[in-house]
């Protein structure tokens, strides 16, 4: 849906909201609803909403990775190979 067809008065949601949801769906869009002219609201599918969520949590595990790593909270990639396989090992050998 484009951005110019996309921006809607809250009239034009209540009178149209099943083909405003229908397209949505078909779309994978996002609607803005204006009220008195000014944005108010928006309105997705569940496809886009979920796909936005995910992006905002791997930006936030980079966010956090990037605030462990100026922290010092970090450890070679060397090293934690080397545990990764120090656990593996004990793992088999209790088999």
């Amino acid at each position: 849906m484009e951005l110019s067809q996309a921006i809607k008065p809250i009239s034009y949601f209540k009178a149209h909201a099943a083909d405003v949801i229908r397209k949505l769906n078909e779309q994978h869009g996002t609607m803005i609803i204006t009220q008195h002219g000014v944005a108010k609201a928006v309105i997705q599918d569940i496809t886009e909403y979920e796909r936005i969520q995910e992006a905002l949590a791997l930006l936030k595990m980079v966010a956090q990775g990037q605030k462990d790593f100026e922290e010092g909270k970090t450890i070679p990639a060397g090293q934690l190979l080397k545990e990764f396989d120090d656990m593996i090992s004990k793992d088999f050998s209790k088999k």
